[in-house]
């Protein structure tokens, strides 16, 4: 169950930011109750999840954000019905997407900020070589970088995995050949650490459906 209180008072710590809300959890109608509230972003981790959830609300103005890790043979089934995609990492799912989409996609490229094993991404320092493969892909627009800090209490190392993120954009965007415009960073945990280091977009999960914040 969706709380207006809790989502008003989220609304109220942020400034320009999309809250894309991450819906892994909820259903459907939590998905109505946060487009009642004004929050028409969502995002969606898995593809079986995505397409009975999209199936259900195509008589809602929602914007479609694919956040979670992109399997090459599923994109056929997705790419045509979302509007951004938060987790491209490798040439394989550049190709599939050249071959199956209609229009150009809104892309972030998901960087292992956090330098992690266990999570998917491109390394730091292969960014900008992939940037400039990707300019070979028509479909592919890319507008943003996607990272997660790592989990951790310690605010001191959270801050520093983001400022990674921005570090990189503005390094990025020298190349005048690129205008990343986007940060896809900040979830539950720490998105208020991620708005102080430049993120645009925030992509809340958990913290939505709270009680109070």
């Amino acid at each position: 169950m969706v709380n207006s209180k809790t989502v008003n008072q989220i609304k109220s710590k942020i400034d320009s930011q999309t809250i894309v809300a991450a819906t892994k959890y909820v259903g459907a109608d939590e998905i109505r109750q946060l487009v009642d509230l004004g929050i028409s972003n969502v995002g969606e981790n898995r593809t079986d999840a995505f397409l009975e959830k999209y199936q259900s609300l195509q008589d809602l103005d929602i914007t479609w954000h694919f956040i979670g890790h992109l399997q090459s043979k599923k994109v056929k089934k997705v790419i045509n019905k979302i509007d951004y995609l938060h987790s491209l990492d490798r040439v394989s799912l550049a190709d599939e997407i050249q071959k199956h989409r209609i229009e150009p996609l809104k892309c972030f490229i998901e960087v292992n900020i956090s330098n992690e094993t266990s999570k998917y991404g491109l390394n730091v320092s292969d960014v900008s070589s992939f940037c400039e493969n990707m300019k070979n892909y028509d479909k592919i627009n890319i507008v943003g970088l996607m990272g997660m800090a790592m989990l951790t209490d310690d605010k001191t190392v959270i801050k520093a995995d983001f400022l990674k993120l921005l570090k990189l954009k503005d390094k990025l965007n020298q190349n005048p050949n690129l205008e990343i415009n986007y940060l896809s960073m900040g979830m539950s945990n720490d998105y208020l650490i991620a708005i102080e280091c430049g993120s645009t977009h925030l992509r809340l999960g958990s913290i939505l459906f709270k009680d109070e914040v």
